[in-house]
């Protein structure tokens, strides 16, 4: 599998000094992050939004990205579309696709309240955009004469809510997929509230044919729907009554699992075996993630790299946060005790099934069996996560492997000591150990 990062947090402009400037910034990192392994970028909205210090997910004019003076100044609050380009060929120049951010449900920044006759009420549903490109009024946005009801979906804090049905919209939204893709060259979508519109329009928009650089192109596609497990598989089973891409969901019932690992003293990590889980029930169709721009005060405080361990070495597509690769310092570029060397085993090490050898409520151990194909050769690991916060611990455990010597690669907890290598006898058995509250990577010698 792959490795991505989403290349913000929430008012990194600000925060980083870099107002207007944020796409040059992260060119800047590209080639330090291909070199570590990641394989795409997600990057936050890239067209004008209510105005031009939004994060951008209120959009404005989904066709200016940065070049016409509207909503306080040309550029966006992370540049202009030259300055784009130039990461994303900068991206694809050091092996690393770019995934857009998708916000095709609600609006801001209106230029006019109006009164939508279909209701009586007033609302900010003018839009005249300087692009020229997707004027909209009230019959844009629901309630619509093209559906009077929302069917489908659900609004989202008070902002004017597109209506899919209004052909119109429905030709903007893929005018605008077709240029992230075949005219700026993204590799895939994500996108944002998912709840707020219905399952098809995803699926259609995943289904269309690009063509990027002459040829065929279909894009990775993931959803933010932010529910429990049964949620998102039925949000999933709806998608592909449209589509026979593979669409993914991000992982929040797995997050709120591992904020829970980190953060509860004591938590009985036999819930993490429990199916609850989008990883655990359709692992081709999860995108794993520790933290993101929308956690807020919600956010991992402690021991976060026991979480970035357990998404590196199970089955899913892992999503590190550039808060935390960066500004927690949570890289740990050359040593085995960071996200870099965990993207290593991933990349290297985490190929075929996910098999549990071990569970009780402070210590949980498990094999991936390795795969190995014309193009692959990932031969395995043994993951080991230790819950408690005084002493090392592990058990003897039989894996897959017999008379073989593993050696440690990755590691971390509340221990400067290392583990040691370990070799399983004649039937596969062996004790492989993690230090207090952390985790320890083992592969074959």
């Amino acid at each position: 599998m792959a490795v991505m990062m989403q290349a913000f947090y929430w008012d990194a402009p600000k925060q980083e000094k870099k107002e207007h400037e944020w796409w040059n910034f992260v060119a800047e990192k590209v080639e330090e992050l291909g070199h570590a392994g990641f394989n795409a970028l997600w990057l936050p909205p890239v067209n004008k939004a209510a105005s031009n210090t939004s994060m951008g997910y209120d959009p404005y004019d989904y066709f200016d990205l940065g070049d016409f003076d509207q909503k306080g100044g040309k550029k966006t609050w992370y540049g202009n579309r030259a300055e784009l380009e130039a990461l994303i060929a900068k991206a694809h120049k050091n092996g690393v696709g770019l995934y857009a951010d998708m916000v095709i449900n609600h609006n801001g920044g209106g230029d006019e309240e109006e009164v939508n006759p279909l209701d009586g009420q007033k609302r900010w549903t003018k839009f005249n955009p300087k692009s020229g490109i997707f004027a909209r009024n009230y019959n844009h946005f629901h309630p619509s004469r093209y559906e009077q009801v929302i069917l489908e979906g659900e609004n989202f804090a008070g902002y004017p809510h597109l209506c899919h049905r209004n052909p119109e919209v429905y030709a903007a939204m893929y005018r605008y997929a077709r240029m992230l893709i075949e005219e700026l060259g993204f590799d895939g979508f994500r996108f944002d509230y998912a709840k707020g519109f219905g399952a098809w329009m995803i699926g259609l928009l995943a289904k269309y044919l690009y063509v990027k650089d002459g040829k065929d192109f279909v894009p990775y596609v993931v959803g933010e729907y932010w529910s429990g497990t049964d949620d998102i598989e039925g949000w999933l089973s709806r998608v592909e009554e449209f589509t026979d891409n593979q669409v993914a969901a991000f992982d929040f019932p797995l997050r709120y699992k591992l904020k829970d690992v980190c953060d509860k003293p004591n938590y009985d990590l036999r819930n993490l075996t429990d199916g609850g889980s989008v990883v655990m029930k359709r692992p081709r169709h999860a995108a794993t993630f520790v933290d993101n721009h929308d956690m807020g005060t919600n956010a991992i405080v402690n021991d976060k790299l026991m979480a970035y361990s357990f998404i590196m070495v199970h089955e899913g597509y892992p999503c590190v946060f550039w808060y935390d690769y960066y500004n927690n310092g949570l890289a740990r570029t050359g040593t085995p005790n960071g996200i870099d060397a965990l993207i290593e085993a991933h990349h290297k090490h985490a190929g075929g099934d996910s098999q549990i050898l071990h569970a009780d409520p402070d210590l949980y151990i498990m094999q991936r069996v390795g795969w190995k194909d014309e193009s692959v050769d990932q031969p395995g690991l043994i993951y080991v996560l230790n819950n408690l916060g005084d002493k090392w611990s592990g058990t003897s455990v039989k894996t897959k492997w017999v008379n073989q010597k593993f050696v440690p690669i990755a590691w971390d907890g509340h221990d400067e000591a290392w583990p040691d290598a370990r070799t399983t006898d004649g039937e596969g058995n062996a004790e492989f150990p993690a230090p207090p509250r952390g985790y320890a990577i083992y592969v074959p010698a």
